[in-house]
Order: C-alpha cells, then structure tokens, then sequence
C-alpha cells in the first residue's frame, strides 16, 4: 500500500492490512487531547517526508477496541510496526527531528536479524517456563 504522502485514518477493519506489510508510523490521538493537536501537523509533515511509508492515525475515542488491545494509557501515542512486528511504542509527543530518526533507524533495520531475536527469545521464555527446579 503505497501512500501519497497523506495520513490513513485506522479503523479496526483495515489495521491488520496496514500494519502487516511494510512501515507504518501510527499516532493514537482524540480530538479533546491539547497535545494530540500539538502533534498533529508534525505528524503529517513527517508523513508528506516519508512518502514511501504508511502515517496512520487512530482516533481512540471512535476505535476504542485498538486501543484497549494496546493498553493506549497516554495521548499522544506513537507506535511503528514493520512487516506486522511492533517495534517501538512512545507515549507522548516527538519533536520532528525524534521522528523522522524513528523512521531512518526502522528504514536501516535488518528484519530477518529482527525475526531471529524474537525467535530466540520465544525460545528462551519457553525454556525457562518449562523447567522444574
């Protein structure tokens, strides 16, 4: 899913889409939230930036399920997924600059080295569950 440099509004129909291939930078915000507005056009320039990337945003009074699954406790918050791995959950707002670094430092990341070290720490937590002493 490409994007035109424009933000995707989350729902709880298309967020298992939008998070499941690819980058995608969402903010958790609402409408009464004096930080989340704050926010805002910093998020839709690094969005406009970082064209090549999903910027979703999700309202957590009208998609309170995503939220609740997230424990969202805080507004603004920023998480990042890539190819359907959570990478990074931030409560509170990002300056530009903390942004896009975000966003460089999960373009560099090598995803198969990401996918070996949650294996092995599934393997690992398994291990220690499994034990008798």
């Amino acid at each position: 899913m490409a994007t035109d440099g424009s933000t995707i509004e989350i729902t709880e129909e298309n967020f298992a889409d939008t998070v499941s291939e690819g980058i995608t930078v969402l903010d958790f915000w609402a409408e009464w939230c004096g930080p989340c507005r704050m926010f805002a056009p910093i998020f839709e320039q690094a969005a406009k930036k970082h064209s090549d990337i999903k910027f979703g945003k999700v309202d957590t009074e009208a998609q309170q399920g995503i939220a609740a699954a997230f424990q969202i406790r805080s507004i603004p918050t920023v998480m990042v997924f890539r190819d359907n791995i959570l990478l990074m959950q931030q409560a509170g707002m990002l300056p530009a600059p903390a942004l896009d670094q975000v966003v460089e430092k999960v373009k560099a990341l090598d995803m198969d080295e990401v996918r070996a070290e949650i294996e092995k720490q599934k393997a690992e937590s398994d291990d220690s569950g499994d034990s008798d002493s």
